[in-house]
């Protein structure tokens, strides 16, 4: 029961609900590490961090000094009409991790949504294509523009615009191999979508609001191969799985193609609003005062990202995602072999997914079994969410720092969760306040 002066009770009163997205009564007074710390002192593991965001967990040392030193003494509070040292030395910095872009240049924002979208207008209007390609179920974020072209069903209240072009993402788990999505975009280029008025190809190397989906070997190559040679441009939206999320400090490498330009997002501030746009200085500098806010290159925010670029070296998390990753996927997977609930487990590093469905041969999703399992899961200690074009997906985004014990237990609460959930233990009524996706 949620108490009438509960926290999250308050919130209900006094928050508006166009923000929301709720799977379960989550109210919180703080955090440490990869736990959270809710109203009552309950510490809970947190497989989510914030969808992502919270990329060195909570209350990281490096981290809190970065941002206390540069509110101390603040070099402005943006780079609109004045550039600083932060966020000079983030830009070079982050171009240092991508040597096989030249000539690149870096913008800033608030988040990936804003980065998407600035990719989007300034692509249509540097190189004068319109037309750009996305994938069904892709959510490239939550702004006008950044919902035009994505792909996901959430977003059916978003006016899509009319350039777009919406091609499958090939699901290994649904017998799918790209061939036919391949075959089908030549048919497209040789009569309904003349690919010389086609801008760029929005990519995300791991599909993860649509559902956790690692594309099948091969494909996104020949994919990129294709519109190459039309001179379509690559954006790869890396602001859920990039930044060592995957096991390397960009995803695209898991996919042997490179992009022209590549959006950060989420964890790159730690739990602070930036993100970052990187492409070559033909499309960032196509003109000034194109895609601006007062905030954008707030220097708290830089240092927020300097400081997590500097730990996830320091730190080698790139390397712990890969290694705690593979021990969370073979765990998921032992419990695959007992829950009937699970059809799949999927993922690279420590960016998973998995698809619970009604029946297993028949491959069916089932949005109650995953809005039932986060729930109960929550009533155990540990906090994850469902993602997905059905939201059938378990998403598990834990911070980089995540330990092989801390994975453990994620294991054992979830694998719990799910059999209470299986034996008809959670009730419809307990959920139907949260609608989630």
């Amino acid at each position: 029961m949620i108490g009438a002066n509960s926290l999250y009770a308050r919130d209900g009163e006094a928050i508006s609900s166009l923000q929301k997205l709720r799977f379960f009564p989550l109210a919180l007074e703080g955090g440490n590490g990869a736990h959270v710390i809710d109203e009552t002192g309950r510490r809970l593991l947190d497989l989510s961090a914030a969808w992502g965001a919270a990329s060195l967990g909570y209350g990281h040392p490096e981290l809190v000094k970065a941002i206390a030193e540069a509110a101390a003494n603040p070099a402005g509070a943006s780079i609109l009409s004045a550039t600083h040292r932060g966020a000079v030395e983030l830009a070079s910095e982050l171009l240092a991790t991508l040597p096989e872009l030249e000539g690149h240049k870096v913008w800033f924002g608030h988040s990936g949504s804003d980065a998407n979208e600035t990719a989007f207008r300034a692509i249509a209007a540097a190189t004068g294509r319109p037309r750009m390609i996305a994938f069904r179920g892709a959510y490239h974020g939550g702004t006008q523009g950044s919902m035009a072209i994505s792909g996901h069903g959430v977003q059916a209240h978003a006016a899509r615009d009319p350039r777009l072009t919406l091609i499958a993402y090939p699901n290994p788990y649904r017998g799918e191999d790209g061939q036919e999505v391949l075959l089908d975009l030549e048919r497209q280029f040789a009569t309904t979508l003349p690919p010389h008025e086609v801008g760029a190809l929005f990519i995300e190397p791991i599909q993860s609001d649509g559902g956790l989906i690692v594309p099948p070997q091969g494909f996104l190559r020949e994919l990129v191969t294709m519109c190459r040679r039309h001179g379509i441009l690559i954006v790869s939206d890396e602001v859920k799985v990039g930044l060592a999320r995957s096991g390397l400090m960009h995803c695209f490498r898991h996919e042997g193609f490179t992009p022209d330009l590549i959006c950060l997002g989420k964890g790159l501030g730690g739990g602070l609003p930036i993100s970052a746009l990187i492409g070559p200085a033909a499309i960032m500098d196509h003109a000034t005062a194109f895609a601006m806010q007062t905030l954008h290159g707030n220097p708290v925010c830089v240092a927020a990202a300097r400081a997590v670029l500097r730990v996830i070296g320091t730190e080698q998390l790139a390397a712990n995602a890969a290694r705690i990753g593979g021990e969370l996927l073979q765990g998921l997977r032992d419990l695959r072999r007992l829950h009937p609930s699970i059809g799949d487990v999927r993922g690279r590093g420590l960016v998973l997914g998995v698809e619970l469905v009604s029946d297993v041969a028949a491959r069916t999703p089932s949005k109650p079994l995953a809005a039932k399992t986060v729930y109960r899961a929550f009533e155990r200690g540990l906090v994850l969410y469902y993602v997905g074009q059905n939201s059938n997906v378990l998403e598990l985004t834990p911070p980089l720092t995540l330990t092989s014990a801390e994975a453990a237990t994620a294991v054992r609460i979830l694998g719990e969760a799910i059999a209470d959930v299986e034996a008809g233990q959670v009730s419809d009524e307990a959920i139907a306040a949260f609608a989630g996706w």
